[in-house]
Order: structure tokens, then sequence, then C-alpha cells
């Protein structure tokens, strides 16, 4: 376990825990924080045994309640000479990884943390969970969070939380495609481990080749996207991985993933 006080991060398995570690804020997000995931990201993708990452926040109060608003001038504070803000940073490093990450939401998503929702690619929410844009409230709006947001949920309903910064349940954020999964407190960790379990038994060069053709053919017409995964599985095709994969279907075996 590496423990950098803002963000805690834990190898289990082949999975990779990334715990936003700021219950009393209620997992509020600073530059640490923001730094501290990112961090993890880079360091699980580094290790060649970590097939999944986890992001979640400590307690049961909260995943990830936005930008710390107790120092307002900081949350907000940006070096107009940078062209890059750090939170637009991380989002990008979600958005290139070439590991799945799971999103195990214990406690309410606001603001920001909606964006580290977004940033994975599946989520699990206990049925408790509030979830909001509620930026309109203090004058600012979610407008990185859009980026990913947008391309998730349906229009109408991103307009509505967005226009009216009101929350919403988890019955509702799984209904606009937010989750996957949403089950009671005490079932959360088993539902994250079942599907941790769903993944880490596959290919992890499918998966990785599979999710940067995903980003890839994302903003592609049809024609363009065709094109480009068609040559991208006659490539997969050649790895390592497709062939134990199909030698193993032939022999009715579990198939023995090198990653290659």
């Amino acid at each position: 376990m590496t423990d950098t006080t803002s963000v805690v991060t834990e190898k289990r398995g082949q999975a990779f825990w990334i715990t936003i570690n700021r219950p009393e804020k209620r997992n509020a997000l600073n530059g640490e924080v923001i730094a501290g995931i990112a961090k993890a990201y880079r360091d699980a993708h580094d290790d060649n045994d970590v097939r999944v990452i986890v992001l979640t926040g400590a307690g049961d109060k909260a995943f990830c309640a936005g930008a710390d608003l107790q120092n307002s001038g900081a949350a907000f504070a940006m070096d107009h000479s940078k062209p890059n803000v750090d939170y637009a940073d991380l989002l990008r490093v979600s958005q290139n990884a070439t590991k799945p990450a799971i999103a195990r939401v214990g406690g309410v998503c606001m603001a920001g943390g909606m964006g580290l929702l977004c940033m994975t690619d599946m989520a699990i929410a206990a049925d408790h969970v509030v979830f909001g844009l509620p930026e309109v409230k203090v004058g600012v709006f979610p407008m990185q969070v859009l980026s990913l947001l947008q391309s998730i949920a349906p229009p109408r309903l991103v307009n509505e939380w967005a226009l009216t910064g009101e929350p919403f349940d988890a019955k509702a954020a799984k209904g606009a495609g937010l989750l996957n999964y949403v089950v009671p407190t005490t079932e959360l960790d088993a539902k994250v481990d079942w599907l941790i379990g769903r993944i880490v038994d596959k290919s992890p060069t499918a998966i990785r080749r599979g999710k940067y053709a995903m980003r890839a053919i994302a903003s592609m017409s049809f024609d363009e996207s065709i094109a480009y995964t068609e040559s991208q599985i006659a490539l997969l095709a050649m790895t390592e991985d497709a062939r134990e994969g199909l030698k193993a279907f032939g022999e009715k075996r579990k198939p023995v993933w090198t990653g290659r």
C-alpha cells in the first residue's frame, strides 16, 4: 500500500485500487488529490501485473464531492500562462489509458466527482448515493465534466442536471447510463470484486488494444471507423494472446494469457 495522505494506492491481486483519502472533506478535490490520482494511473500502467484500476473514496459518506470550496480562491485559481488545467489533464490521462477502470461509488458524487465517475469505463454505486452537478449554485459551470458526460448520458438529462444544479439518485444515474450496477451498501464490495473477476480472466492484450481502438474510433465516421478497425483486428490476430485463445478454445481448456 502507498499512502500519499490525500490519495492511497494498493494492489489487491491484479487490481490497482486508488482511494481518495479525505473523508473529513467528503473526499473533495484539491491539487494534491488530482496529482495523486494522475500518478496512480501512470503507476498502474507501468505495472505489468495490474489488469484493472478501481477508483473510490475513503469512508461511506462520499465518493467525491467535487472541488474543495473551503478555500474557493485555491479551487478556481489558475495560472493563465498555462494552456492546460490539472483537472483537465487528469481526464486526458484517463481517456488515453489502456487498462480498464471501475468506479466504486459508496457515497455522494458531485461536481468534479462526476468527472471522476465519467472517466472510468464501468461504475458500481450503493443505492443510497446522491449525484449532481451543483456548480451553478456557486456561480460556475461543470465545464470540464461535460467533455465526458455528454457522451455518456442523454442530452436532455445533461441539460437538466447542469442548468438546474439539482441532485438525482442512484436509480436515475443508472437509468441515464452513468452506472452499470446499483446495489445495497453491504453488497458494494462484493459486486466490485465480481466485476474485477470478469475482467482479469480475459486477454490483457485484447483489452488493451480494444480500449485503444474504442478511443480512436469515438469521433470517426462509419467509413473511417470500419477501415481502422479492420486493420486493427488483423494486427490483433497476430498477437500471442490471440493465438493462445484460439488454441485453448480448440483444446477445450482455459487460456494462459501472456499479455503479448
